[in-house]
């Protein structure tokens, strides 16, 4: 049961690292980060980053590599927020 729970973690983590991909892509094709709020972002980073940690120090290393994952998915969206976040888009973006 350890085992099965510590495989579905490990899935869940990752498709949570693949649901940042959308708000990135959005930003990326439009150019622009209106109406996305970085200090959402910041918090998600800084939580994952905590949860990284968390494992790092329980010996957790599912949870350490999960939250490291869903860190840097997360943190390229608020990297391109503070890129994007004062252009104004592209007119005719696609």
């Amino acid at each position: 049961m350890k085992a099965f729970v510590a495989i579905a973690f490990g899935f869940g983590m990752t498709l949570s690292a693949f649901l940042y991909v959308p708000q990135a892509w959005q930003i990326w094709k439009t150019k622009s980060a209106q109406g996305i709020s970085l200090l959402t972002f910041a918090g998600f980073n800084l939580l994952q980053f905590l949860g990284a940690l968390h494992g790092y120090f329980q010996g957790d290393r599912a949870l350490m590599l999960g939250m490291l994952t869903t860190l840097v998915s997360c943190g390229a969206v608020t990297i391109l927020i503070i890129y994007f976040g004062k252009r104004a888009p592209l007119q005719g973006a696609r």
